[in-house]
């Protein structure tokens, strides 16, 4: 199969339409049966595949980006009588284990995305049910606000996936009704195990939908609505005169040995992925009007697009790839300037804090990524504040103790509260989470720490001197690729998110967990399963032993 790729643009979209009134953006669903990201299955009825959910991704960074006039999101249908039938079964049937586990994972952080908006920028959505409203279908509309459901006698909300394809709703769809909607544990049960779904009145009772409107009074009720929502005023400097920023492509260079981006570049050699990020070589802009007059050139903000678009392409493409050794080269004072930079204005001024939330996105893409991550502190390295994240968001740091080539980390401002993980704790915390005498000498330390005593302070993790250092990694990067790849994804999904659960952390953990353990049961994918079988005459065959 062909390299997914993970840029794309309005003039390429093929499944949704987009467009913009006096602070209201409308998004409309209208999946082209005929354009699924490969072939072999049609996206009927608005079902969707990879393809749909990277264009939405893509709108809703655009709708941060360049429409800070917008206050209000609502998504409907462009086509009659169905909302979004859900992820396309045959594509979810005919692809491999790999590409299902990873399209969930793609999902979720697209809806997660969504749903940020009302928190970080002040954009509130509302999905719009006319129709048919199945399993992903429904969880987009979770993602949302606000949901309103046409009454017309026809119109469903559904999670199908138990009892007709023997998985689960896999973009989060079980954790956001309980924990999100709050419905009922019981009522939820029953919703869950009814594949025709619930609807009208009901619907709103049972707290599924926030307004239950009957047809003549719908499209009036939607537009009275989203008026009223557009009278907020929008938070951190949002100016619904300002003219927005057009988000250009990076134009990286791909081959089957890497990737290379202006600033960060990616070389594989057998199951290692060497990633390196250039610092800035220049000082941040005067003020926040001329970084928006040069935004695509900013080293902060195409660090953090560059990055994700490798991670990405390491979760899709480079499949067998393990390990990720992260490096970087530059001064700390340059990149902590730029985090002052951010630090300075993002209270203020809507488009220095989308660039703050960017960081707090990739961050977390860096937490959730399925490979093991190391951190290789070197002389030339710029780990300090932003970038120093990123070693936190790994599983080992090793910082070389060298006298005669002295190597120095640094904290900034944003690693104290910036960039909260999926637990809602910053990485600092999670790390010293059983410490806290530990973590407030940390926070409090002022200025750099050399090897030794960031060895001391606990925030790398080893630090070997210069005779032990190439044996030293060399070992543990072989070590870790002798470890099974399954072992090694339990274990540091486990380890990664201490602290707190939060719905975000659960819906991740099912995801690698559990719905990850059923996507290979027989029960759901064997020749006589679930999902194997959906939409044949053949009844599925089930292994009737619980575990």
């Amino acid at each position: 199969m062909a390299p997914v790729r993970f840029e794309t643009a309005p003039g390429q979209y093929r499944h949704w339409n987009f467009r913009v009134e006096e602070g209201i953006a409308r998004l409309g669903m209208n999946v082209q049966e005929e354009g699924g990201l490969r072939p072999g299955y049609q996206l009927k009825l608005n079902s969707y595949d990879l393809g749909v959910d990277i264009e939405l991704a893509d709108i809703v960074q655009r709708l941060r980006f360049e429409h800070p006039g917008v206050r209000v999101l609502i998504i409907e249908s462009d086509i009659p009588r169905v909302f979004c039938a859900g992820a396309n079964i045959n594509m979810l049937g005919s692809s491999t284990h790999n590409f299902k586990v990873n399209f969930c994972k793609f999902t979720n952080e697209t809806r997660l995305y969504l749903e940020a908006m009302a928190a970080e920028c002040g954009i509130r959505t509302v999905a719009t049910l006319n129709g048919t409203c199945a399993g992903g279908g429904y969880e987009l509309a979770l993602a949302c606000d606000e949901i309103v459901l046409q009454d017309d006698g026809n119109t469903a909300v559904s999670l199908p996936e138990v009892p007709l394809l023997g998985v689960l709703p896999g973009t989060g769809g079980l954790t956001r009704l309980v924990d999100k909607r709050m419905v009922r544990r019981d009522l939820a049960d029953v919703f869950s195990t009814v594949a025709e779904g619930i609807k009208g009145r009901r619907a709103e009772q049972w707290n599924l939908v926030d307004a239950n409107v009957p047809s003549s009074r719908f499209k009036a009720w939607i537009a009275d609505r989203a008026a009223e929502l557009a009278k907020a005023d929008g938070p951190r400097g949002r100016d619904a005169s300002e003219a927005g920023v057009t988000i250009e492509p990076l134009g990286g260079e791909y081959t089957d040995r890497g990737i290379q981006h202006r600033h960060v570049s990616m070389s594989i050699e057998g199951r290692i992925a060497t990633v390196t990020i250039e610092g800035p070589s220049t000082p941040p802009p005067a003020d926040p009007a001329a970084a928006r007059a040069d935004a695509n050139n900013l080293w902060f903000w195409r660090v953090a697009r560059e990055l994700d678009d490798i991670l990405l392409d390491l979760r899709f493409n480079r499949l067998e790839v393990g390990t990720i050794l992260l490096h970087t080269k530059g001064a700390n004072a340059q990149v902590l300037a730029w985090d002052r930079f951010i630090a300075d204005h993002a209270e203020n001024d809507w488009f220095v804090h989308e660039l703050l939330c960017a960081w707090r996105r990739v961050l977390k893409r860096t937490d959730l990524t399925a490979k093991s991550l190391f951190s290789l502190i070197e002389p030339g390295s710029c780990f300090a504040g932003t970038l120093f994240d990123l070693t936190l968001a790994g599983d080992r740091s090793y910082m070389l103790d060298d006298p005669d080539h002295p190597i120095e980390v640094e904290l900034s401002s944003l690693n104290k509260g910036a960039y909260p993980m999926s637990n809602g704790l910053t990485r600092l915390q999670t790390r010293f989470l059983g410490g806290p005498e530990t973590l407030a000498a940390a926070l409090a330390h002022e200025g750099s720490w050399d090897s030794a005593a960031a060895d001391d302070a606990g925030i790398v993790t080893i630090s070997p001197d210069d005779l032990d250092w190439e044996d030293e990694v060399r070992i543990a990067i072989e070590e870790r690729a002798s470890l099974s790849p399954d072992a090694l994804t339990g274990m540091e999904a486990n380890l990664r998110f201490a602290g707190p659960e939060t719905m975000e952390t659960k819906i991740f953990g099912r995801l690698s967990a559990w719905q990850n353990w059923i996507f290979q049961r027989p029960n759901a994918v064997g020749t006589q399963g679930a999902l194997t079988l959906y939409g044949r005459p053949e009844r599925p065959v089930f292994d009737w032993r619980r575990t």
